[in-house]
């Protein structure tokens, strides 16, 4: 039996990354700063699926509280089999319209948290010679679109260098890179999804984390969900910066 670590579990994305995993007999381990919608959900999954699910309530800002979750992936009496970086938030206004400390905070979940759980869970996950890594950036991280784009382009890089290093330990370090998915990510920056992009650009969580499981079974470094989004990214590759306003002025109604 597996065990799964996902953050940012309740909602979103990483719901459907518990729900998947969950339905394919992965024991989990459910991270995010709501205990009582993480014990909400945790309820659901074990009576749907049968499998265990431990909830471990942090938010990943808080430094003491990043630790436990550190410490829980460390833990070689209890190896978890794969994690999945998926917590996170974005901001709405631009860098200076933000306080500098909301913009650390939003860098500490999207880069500090990224690379302290990546690091605490490899360390067993290299010694056992098998595990995985699932890292949940954003297409934004190829496009000019400010700290975020910033944190994500991080990510990236990051991830790409762990799958190149660790692959041949029996590691799988895999970056998702979506584009508009419906989840709560938009109510949250007070934004009218429907406003935000075009019908086309929207994808649905379950979509996309099917898609980016089959891509990490695969062993792949990269995924990045659909045909659109595939030729989005290609071109934002080749493009210059200037001849990508127009997409970038997306999310920001």
């Amino acid at each position: 039996m597996s065990t799964a670590l996902v953050t940012g579990a309740t909602a979103g994305i990483g719901h459907a990354f518990a729900s998947q995993l969950a339905a394919r007999g992965s024991d989990l381990v459910l991270v995010a700063r709501d205990e009582q919608r993480l014990t909400e959900v945790a309820t659901s999954l074990r009576e749907q699926h049968g499998v265990a699910v431990e909830v471990l309530p942090a938010d990943l800002v808080e430094a003491d509280e990043l630790a436990r979750v550190e410490a829980r992936l460390a833990d070689r009496a209890r190896p978890v089999d794969l994690l999945v970086n998926n917590a996170g938030f974005g901001l709405k206004g631009r860098f200076l319209d933000n306080d500098v400390d909301t913009e650390q905070a939003q860098q500490d979940v999207l880069v500090r948290a990224v690379m302290r759980l990546s690091h605490a869970a490899l360390g067993p996950m290299v010694d056992r010679g098998a595990g995985g890594i699932i890292n949940v950036s954003s297409v934004a991280a190829y496009l000019p679109r400010g700290t975020y784009s910033a944190a994500k382009a991080w990510v990236n890089s990051f991830s790409h260098w762990l799958h190149q290093e660790y692959r041949p330990a029996g590691v799988t370090v895999t970056v998702l890179c979506p584009g508009f998915v419906r989840t709560e990510f938009h109510q949250r920056l007070g934004t009218d999804p429907d406003s935000t992009a075009p019908r086309p650009l929207w994808l649905t969580p379950d979509r996309l984390v099917r898609e980016a499981l089959a891509d990490h079974d695969a062993g792949r470094a990269t995924s990045i969900p659909s045909k659109r989004y595939k030729a989005i990214v290609a071109a934002a590759r080749v493009v210059p910066g200037s001849a990508l306003q127009r997409f970038q002025a997306l999310g920001r109604k």
